[in-house]
């Protein structure tokens, strides 16, 4: 067959053609033939219309040349039913005539085309309007009394009107003959043009016919056939077997082949790797002794089952392989947590558990569980792989953590309800010694000097003691959540002041002079006022008490977009780097031992710590860089701005 239809060169250029311009000419060829057999149609088609339009012209000549004789006949008839009756009814002919009859001529005149016709029709507009003049002129004969009466002259205008009509009736006949003439020569041409165009219909049909078998064998051999042989080559793929060989041909299908092959030996070269490394796989997985791993299939049955399996719930292989993993569950939970697992694993991709698990021998243990679900290429489901793990003895960890913070808990309860009680017992009997102190600071005339001294010691010890009880009272209250904190937008200067105004007497006697920042009296902090003050006085008590070498205290503030920061800067000794983690312990009194006899309970800074955090701030120390000193400092909330009056 190809002998017949291609040489064998020929044959080899064509199939190394690229399929653009293989699909070109299978593509070009049928649709080349096409068109000109469409084009051929179309010229016979019109060559056809434009002859039947000939004679369809023709056909309406003949019709108009006799409406003209006709209206004219009827307009005469008219016009002498009116001589003879005078009525008016029978002038509607002539009336209609007058109208319809210029429109007929216009018609023929645009209609006739032929020479010999149009001199004819000539002659009929002429006789045409000789008629009407002559039937106009009986008109006004048949309205003119007095002509009307002369009945030689009525007759002779008849006959001269009936010699026009005959002559009239005589050029129509002419012309109808000539058209009929014309019409038996248009009908032989649009016959004669039919037969012609058909014949080349038919030669373009037959062409087309021969191209589309060309054209199917050139796609038939140059494209169907190859990627047939392809198709062969792609299911022996599929199926692991050697192709077949293939021409090398250099168009893209000869391409394709050839990346076929290269992907057939990759893939057999991949499939011995890959068969390899779950050789390697299976063995590692069967050596971990620390993870019971297996799988299941998608009904929840043990397929496979490995050494930490068996280590950690005491099956081996052989008697639990095809049995149902819910047999690992206690009975108050096998009815519904494995198929819930599962469940939540097919839908989630993964799901995760802990809880109570069985061994063979009947003993429990905590277990950490993990299953994934596992899918084919078409998100089929294949089974679930099941990782446990053995966690009691962490589980026991986390149950003697949990009892040790309930203790600790339960301890710290404890703590300041011992702190609460025992201030409220000591507050009473210090009360009566602060009272009989203050009574006998009244009798000062009849003391003796070492007497009045002696009430001033005890009424100094027990101010101080009074003070500790206070801010034990005060700690005991905020741990216990039972701290009455009332928050308002607080004007900022005010706070201030007030603070400095307390503590100022305070400075002065320690030999310090007090400078403050002021404050735009629009701004507001959102804390409780009386607390803000007793931090504030608790910090630069701190300042008086341990800054005696230097000689000023600063109070500065800095203002952001949702805090306000206090800062309280003196210039003493500052706090060794290695102590500052116990600046806020409370009785922890850093500076004691570098200043012997300075007052204090070691709450100060516990107390004002836990106050601005109950408040919704943060504290903090650093020691100053620039200068010796340290620097307290401590946030609050910003509250809204006030309007200025």
């Amino acid at each position: 067959m190809k002998a017949m239809f291609l040489p064998t060169a020929a044959m080899r250029f064509w199939t190394n053609q690229s399929l653009a311009v293989k699909g070109l000419v299978v593509v070009a060829l049928p649709l080349a033939i096409l068109i000109a057999a469409l084009t051929l149609l179309f010229l016979a088609s019109r060559a056809e219309a434009v002859a039947e339009d000939d004679v369809r012209l023709a056909f309406a000549i003949q019709r108009d040349t006799h409406q003209v004789h006709a209206l004219l006949a009827e307009a005469a008839g008219g016009v002498r039913g009116y001589l003879l009756t005078k009525q008016e009814r029978f002038l509607d002919p002539y009336e209609k005539a007058e109208i319809e009859l210029p429109k007929t001529l216009g018609r023929l005149d645009l209609s006739i085309q032929d020479r010999t016709v149009r001199d004819r029709f000539e002659q009929v507009i002429s006789l045409s309007e000789q008629k009407r003049e002559g039937l106009s002129d009986l008109l006004v004969i048949a309205r003119n009394e007095t002509l009307n009466s002369d009945q030689a002259v009525v007759q002779a205008a008849l006959a001269a009107n009936k010699d026009v009509l005959d002559q009239l009736r005589r050029e129509i006949d002419l012309i109808q003959q000539l058209e009929s003439n014309l019409l038996e020569i248009r009908r032989q041409r649009v016959d004669d043009v039919r037969e012609s165009y058909l014949a080349l219909t038919a030669v373009s049909g037959l062409i087309g016919l021969l191209g589309s078998l060309v054209a199917v064998y050139l796609f038939s051999t140059g494209i169907v056939k190859r990627v047939q042989r392809l198709e062969g080559n792609a299911q022996r793929l599929e199926q692991g077997l050697a192709l077949e060989a293939f021409p090398q041909d250099q168009d893209e299908i000869g391409s394709l082949a050839n990346r076929l092959e290269r992907a057939s030996d990759l893939l057999r070269a991949r499939e011995q790797a890959l068969r390899e490394g779950e050789e390697r796989f299976r063995l590692v997985i069967e050596g971990v002794r620390d993870y019971g791993i297996f799988a299941l299939d998608p009904s929840g049955y043990v397929t496979s089952w490995n050494t930490g399996a068996e280590r950690i719930k005491g099956w081996p292989a052989e008697e639990i392989l095809g049995q149902h993993f819910s047999r690992f569950y206690p009975e108050e939970t096998r009815s519904f947590l494995p198929a819930t697992i599962l469940s939540r694993a097919a839908n989630e991709g993964t799901a995760e558990d802990e809880g109570w698990r069985l061994r063979k021998d009947g003993g429990r243990f905590w277990a950490n569980v993990v299953v994934t679900a596992l899918r084919d290429d078409t998100g089929a489901l294949r089974g679930f792989a099941k990782v446990t793990r053995d966690i009691t003895e962490r589980r026991r960890s986390e149950d003697a953590l949990r009892i040790a913070r309930e203790e600790a808990v339960a301890a710290n309860l404890a703590k300041s309800e011992f702190l609460s009680r025992t201030s409220h017992e000591l507050r009473t009997p210090m009360s009566a010694i602060l009272g009989f102190a203050q009574v006998l600071e009244l009798d000062e005339a009849t003391m003796t000097v070492d007497q009045r001294s002696a009430v001033g010691q005890i009424l100094k010890a027990g101010r101080h003691l009074l003070s500790l009880i206070d801010e034990l009272l005060d700690i005991t209250s905020i741990e216990a959540g039972g701290a009455a904190l009332t928050l308002t937008d607080v004007p900022l200067e005010e706070v201030i002041s007030e603070a400095s105004d307390l503590a100022s007497p305070m400075l002065t006697a320690a030999g310090l002079e007090l400078f403050v920042d002021c404050p735009a009296p629009a701004l507001t902090i959102r804390a409780d006022r009386r607390r803000t003050v007793q931090v504030l006085l608790n910090l630069l008590s701190n300042a008086a008490k341990y800054a005696r070498n230097g000689r000023r205290v600063d109070v500065r503030f800095r203002v952001e977009e949702a805090w306000i920061k206090f800062e309280i800067l003196d210039e003493g000794p500052g706090v060794d780097p290695a102590s500052i983690s116990r600046l806020f312990t409370p009785f922890d009194r850093l500076g004691r031992h570098k200043l012997r006899g300075t007052e204090g309970t070691g709450l100060g800074l516990a107390l004002s710590k836990r106050l601005v955090e109950a408040m919704g701030g943060d504290i903090g120390f650093t020691n100053r860089s620039s200068a010796t000193g340290a620097a307290f400092w401590f946030t609050l909330p910003r509250g809204s701005s006030r309007q200025s009056g």
